[in-house]
């Protein structure tokens, strides 16, 4: 399933950049506009914001620190497996992770949430399918890091920097996106967890 290109990953990063810069330092009404409330979900007929809440962010560190780890591996996903199945894998994810957090806060009118960190999830989690072996060198830290153990590590500290914030960074997302994206490779190459289960017989 060897793919080309990566104008997906491209696109989807100069979006979230420009779009969550424009609302957090000139436009604060967009941040505003496009929060996930699942609570008017349905209510006010807010449907777009599924999408587009993962397009704002929090603060500058909420955003570099998706957009650090998409860069690491969303270009190299995208050029393996071509780029509509990356951007149907990125939106799933993303709508997917949001669908979670609306069953569990539908009815609590206080709730609302933006970020990329499902969608970055489900990229992060189909990457480790295919590239299982894959070793990341991160500065400031002079060792390899598996990939797997990275992917690991990034929804633990997103999970617990989510969860000890007061901003509005959905922690549910997580999980829900890293499911996702799993499935997403069993459903769209069924081979992918045979060869995956090949490499560590």
């Amino acid at each position: 399933m060897l793919g080309s290109g990566q104008f997906g990953a491209a696109a989807i990063m100069a979006l979230t950049l420009g779009i969550s810069v424009l609302g957090m330092y000139r436009m604060p009404q967009l941040v505003d506009r496009f929060l996930f409330r699942p609570y008017f979900f349905l209510r006010k007929g807010q449907y777009d914001t599924i999408v587009m809440s993962g397009f704002v962010h929090g603060d500058i560190a909420h955003l570099l620190f998706n957009m650090v780890t998409f860069y690491f591996f969303a270009f190299s996903l995208e050029r393996y497996i071509g780029t509509t199945p990356f951007l149907v894998l990125y939106f799933v994810g993303l709508i997917v992770s949001h669908a979670c957090t609306y069953f569990k806060q539908r009815n609590n009118a206080e709730y609302a949430s933006l970020g990329a960190s499902g969608a970055i999830s489900a990229v992060l989690f189909a990457y480790i399918v295919y590239f299982p072996t894959t070793t990341l060198m991160i500065i400031p830290i002079p060792i390899p890091i598996p990939a797997a153990l990275f992917a690991v590590g990034y929804v633990a500290y997103s999970y617990w920097a989510s969860a000890h914030s007061r901003g509005r960074i959905n922690h549910d997302a997580h999980l829900c996106g890293a499911l996702s994206g799993l499935a997403f490779v069993g459903i769209t190459d069924t081979g992918a967890f045979v060869r995956l289960s090949a490499i560590f017989a």
